[in-house]
């Protein structure tokens, strides 16, 4: 494919390219697939640490230059000299002491999680759903210990409506968060998301803004989707809430029913 055609695509991961089981359809396998076999340059925009990203990666076959982790928090960069095939290359961190001590008041019960720039994890008893290698338990007040790419707070005992009422008012300052698909939040340092990533990459990469497709369902891709549409395309899945799809240029169908095939197949 010649350069002039060469488009960045970048996908969400959980909720656009798996399901919540973490299965994958065939139709969406081959639609990545075919998208890379193109010349386009497929990568991944996710709110997963790289150690739960990488493992999309490679079952998806794909082999991009960069790949925007942790909210944008974190860009990985090709390196075949690394066991994974990846380094490190552009980490953003914040001082989690203020965030912490600021939610830790409305969320008494809530199990936190904080990420550091190296990727190792730190975290309360009770984060047991999560991908806990190269991670262990301490402390609430451990937890500040170090620089943060991210936090995360899980609050099992609210529904999504709850938690968003309850985030709203904590007016927490310094930081971008999103809220999960189910009851956890997720923070980034201020003015760091994956639209601020994917635009770094883009410049990188030497792919213009018209050439650029994003794919998401969730409140952390509305940046991404604004970014992506203001002269390219931006593609919310059908089951995405009202306020995703209104960040975006087209909406496609869920991830139940394939959507990130459907508009991959408009390639």
């Amino acid at each position: 494919m010649s350069p002039q055609n060469r488009m960045l695509i970048a996908l969400d991961v959980d909720g656009t390219l798996i399901h919540e089981d973490e299965s994958i359809g065939d139709a969406v396998l081959d639609a990545v697939g075919r998208a890379q076999s193109l010349g386009h340059e497929v990568t991944l925009a996710t709110g997963r640490s790289w150690e739960t990203a990488g493992p999309i990666l490679q079952r998806f076959e794909l082999n991009p230059e960069y790949v925007v982790c942790a909210n944008g928090a974190l860009t990985m960069k090709k390196n075949p000299s690394q066991p994974d095939g990846y380094e490190r290359f552009y980490v953003e961190t914040f001082d989690p002491t203020e965030v912490l001590e600021t939610i830790r008041p409305h969320l008494p019960t809530g199990s936190f999680m904080v990420e550091d720039a190296t990727g190792f994890r730190r975290y309360t008893d009770g984060m047991t759903d999560w991908e806990l290698t190269n991670a262990r338990m301490v402390s609430f007040e451990q937890l500040a210990e170090h620089p943060a790419t991210r936090v995360v707070v899980v609050s099992p005992q609210h529904d999504e409506e709850e938690f968003l009422a309850v985030v709203e008012r904590m007016g927490l300052h310094k930081v971008s968060y999103s809220i999960g698909w189910t009851a956890w939040l997720d923070i980034a340092p201020d003015g760091v998301n994956k639209a601020t990533a994917l635009e770094r990459v883009r410049g990188w990469l030497d792919i213009p803004l018209a050439d650029v497709m994003a794919v998401g369902d969730g409140r952390n891709d509305i940046d991404m989707l604004r970014w992506a549409g203001a002269v390219g395309r931006a593609v919310a899945m059908g089951q995405a809430p009202d306020d995703v799809a209104a960040a975006a240029t087209e909406v496609t169908a869920s991830v139940d029913d394939d959507g990130v095939a459907r508009v991959l197949a408009t390639l």
